[in-house]
């Protein structure tokens, strides 16, 4: 007998059994007896409460099958007929059960029978709808959460303080290339790096470097964001999260292409287009990092010398071929130490860094003149571009990158003034040359709004006598403080600068101004800059200063060189029939100075040839000059056209071209170039206008 019997017999009965109703009554499971005929024999109140019982239905003796169609009623769920289930659980042996039953109104009830010895059993019923309830919103939230952290798109992975895995996410498996077999709670962070340098899905490190970088970086009670770039080629974003009881949660974004688009958008800021090479922002970086560096170092600014001509005359997109040969070309002669830069339009520079001395740069420079001397195959056409390199070298001639720059400029200016195709490097002097120009050109661009622009005239005259047959206009700059101007100082400077457009439309205007107030019989010439003619618009300025004026477009006569035609031929003639059309009469300026004059009299009927002074002058003691005027005047004198010899100073120059057969001249031997009201006083007051006698008996 134990001590709890013994504590047990000296109870009196009707003491154990109040004790016994008071411990059922209170509590929390629902309890019935029942004998083995399976009628009640006690049910506590839990019981009555959980299937809304009153005490006369469970009486002592009610059988047990009228307490199962109860429960039906209050809305049992079952499956089948409910007589079979009623009878399945009120007939044959009473055995051990355990069951779920589930009600209408949500409730969620579990019973479990006990047989008891000598038949009869025990069922204990207990509500569970609330534990239910919780453990299906914790398996939803099970759920939801696999859902969730198997559908990011980064990997996801938590450790413990003992570096195993405690959870990890499908797309942390497959962005390491692991075997989701040998992966799961439990595993050790270093089985997990092993399988990753099994897959090569590890940085470009050694074992002990990679276990011993991602232990500290687990030990570390620090937030730590990581870029990896692995062996794969693949670049993971990694962050890093500590957990109070010393494990961590990572994760892992795979930003490879992210990576390559940044890089790409970084290396489109700083690299041309169409060339691939450094673009000025990064040649100015380069640079920096060279002068602090020390050292010599030497920057070539490189200028095509014929790229408009390929530009007008093939196109646009043959320009865009030709700019990328040549960044072949120079690639192909630079070292991996230099840095070509592509600064806009045709203009390079190479970065020569390191050199031994001025040596070094002058084999470069004369290898990009050489190298870009060559022609250029484009498409079914070939071209020549020439090159001209201006060259600073540093710290001689300059400790900033704009200095330096600036420098290489200057030179390249002298070197292009100095007939192109050669190298110059820079020298002081340049600089201050450079400065008068610059503020020649801004002088330049004050000029025509300020009237500082004259028209001179300078007599054409017929061979035959001493009659006018027109004028030749002439500009002239009167500067405020350098005097007289030269027109070889800045008519060049203004078609570099775009301002012979404005200043040829003036003259054009001006000079047929002027005409309309002489005589019906006479011309007035107008000398058009290749520049100006190759720009549009060029007719339309003529009619509206022939318009505007009055002035027969007979009397207007337009002189062009060839160079004119040379770069874009088909263009050129085009423009000139036009003027043809409006009744402009056209002369070919210069002729003999040229390439293939004979082929573009050929393709277009001139009006007149003018001979170059440089042919005049020699007629009196080369044999050489005059043959080349008698061929002139005879070869004019064939095809129709009128010929004027420009440059007669001497009366021997005179008798000469007159002999050979010449229809006009002008030079200093009848007038120099004279301003407008100087030349109708002293020409036009007659009716006739005429050189004055002593001129015309010299």
């Amino acid at each position: 007998m134990t001590e709890s019997d013994r504590q047990l017999e000296g109870i009196d009965p009707l003491v154990l059994g109040e004790l016994l109703a008071c411990a059922t009554s209170n509590l929390w499971l629902g309890i019935i007896l029942f004998s083995s005929d399976r009628k009640v024999i006690f049910c506590n109140p839990r019981y009555r409460e959980m299937y809304a019982l009153s005490p006369e239905q469970v009486r002592p003796g009610t059988p047990i099958k009228d307490l199962i169609e109860h429960r039906l009623k209050l809305g049992l769920n079952i499956r089948g007929e409910a007589g079979a289930y009623v009878r399945a659980r009120t007939e044959g042996s009473i055995a051990s059960e355990r069951t779920v039953q589930q009600f209408d109104d949500g409730r969620i009830i579990a019973y479990t029978i006990h047989p008891l010895p000598g038949g009869g059993g025990m069922a204990t019923h207990e509500d569970i709808t609330e534990r239910e309830e919780l453990s299906a919103r914790l398996q939803e939230r099970n759920f939801q959460f696999d859902i969730a952290i198997n559908n990011m798109s980064h990997g996801l992975c938590f450790f413990d303080a003992d570096h195993r895995l405690r959870v990890c996410n499908a797309r942390y498996i497959d962005m390491y290339g692991l075997p989701p077999d040998r992966v799961g709670p439990g595993t050790p962070l270093a089985e997990i790096l092993d399988m990753r340098f099994e897959a090569g899905s590890v940085p470009a490190m050694t074992r002990v470097e990679y276990a011993s970088w991602r232990t500290d970086v687990a030990t570390s009670a620090e937030p730590t964001d990581s870029i990896v770039e692995l062996r794969n080629g693949r670049t993971f974003k990694i962050r890093h999260r500590p957990m109070p009881d010393l494990g961590w949660v990572a994760t892992h974004e795979d930003i490879t292409e992210q990576r390559k688009a940044e890089l790409q958008i970084a290396h489109m800021a700083h690299h041309d287009a169409l060339t691939d090479l450094a673009n000025r922002a990064l040649l100015g970086q380069r640079l920096r990092q060279t002068i602090e560096q020390g050292g010599l170092f030497a920057v070539h600014h490189i200028d095509l010398d014929k790229f408009k001509a390929v530009n007008d005359t093939l196109g646009h997109q043959a320009g865009d071929i030709l700019l990328q040969e040549v960044s072949r070309r120079l690639r192909r002669l630079a070292r991996d130490s230099d840095t070509i830069a592509r600064m806009g339009g045709d203009e390079f520079v190479i970065l020569q860094t390191p050199i031994s001395g001025q040596g070094d740069a002058e084999v470069l420079a004369r290898e990009v003149v050489g190298a870009l001397s060559a022609p250029f195959e484009l498409d079914e056409h070939q071209a020549i571009a020439g090159a001209s390199v201006g060259i600073a070298v540093a710290p001689r001639d300059g400790t900033t990158p704009e200095q330096l720059l600036h420098n290489a400029d200057v030179a390249l200016y002298r070197a292009k003034s100095n007939g192109r195709g050669i190298h110059r490097f820079f020298e002081p002097a340049m600089d201050e040359e450079a400065q008068n120009r610059r503020a020649l050109e801004l002088d330049l661009r004050k000029g025509l709004a300020a009237g500082e622009f004259e028209l001179h005239y300078q007599p054409i005259v017929k061979a035959s006598g001493h009659e006018i047959s027109g004028f030749e206009a002439l500009i002239r700059w009167h500067h405020p403080r350098r005097g007289l101007v030269a027109p070889g100082d800045f008519i060049p400077l203004a078609e570099e600068i775009g301002l012979i457009m404005p200043i040829g439309e003036w003259v054009i205007r001006q000079a047929c101004a002027t005409a309309s107030r002489w005589p019906n019989h006479l011309h007035v010439a107008v000398n058009i800059s290749a520049v100006q003619f190759r720009q549009p618009g060029l007719t339309e300025v003529i009619v509206s200063a022939l318009a505007a004026t009055g002035l027969d477009p007979g009397r207007l006569e337009i002189e062009i060189t060839e160079s004119v035609l040379i770069q874009d031929r088909d263009g050129a003639l085009a423009t000139l029939r036009q003027l043809r059309a409006l009744g402009v009469r056209i002369a070919m300026d210069d002729f003999g100075t040229g390439y293939s004059s004979l082929t573009y009299l050929q393709c277009f009927p001139f009006d007149k040839i003018k001979i170059d002074r440089s042919f005049v002058r020699g007629v009196g003691n080369d044999a050489g000059s005059l043959s080349i005027v008698r061929a002139v005047a005879a070869l004019a004198q064939g095809m129709g056209m009128t010929t004027t010899a420009e440059g007669v100073e001497t009366d021997e120059q005179r008798e000469r071209i007159s002999a050979e057969g010449c229809n006009e001249m002008q030079g200093y031997l009848f007038s120099p170039p004279l301003p407008a009201a100087e030349i109708e006083r002293r020409f036009l007051a007659a009716d006739r206008p005429a050189l004055p006698d002593r001129i015309a008996a010299a």
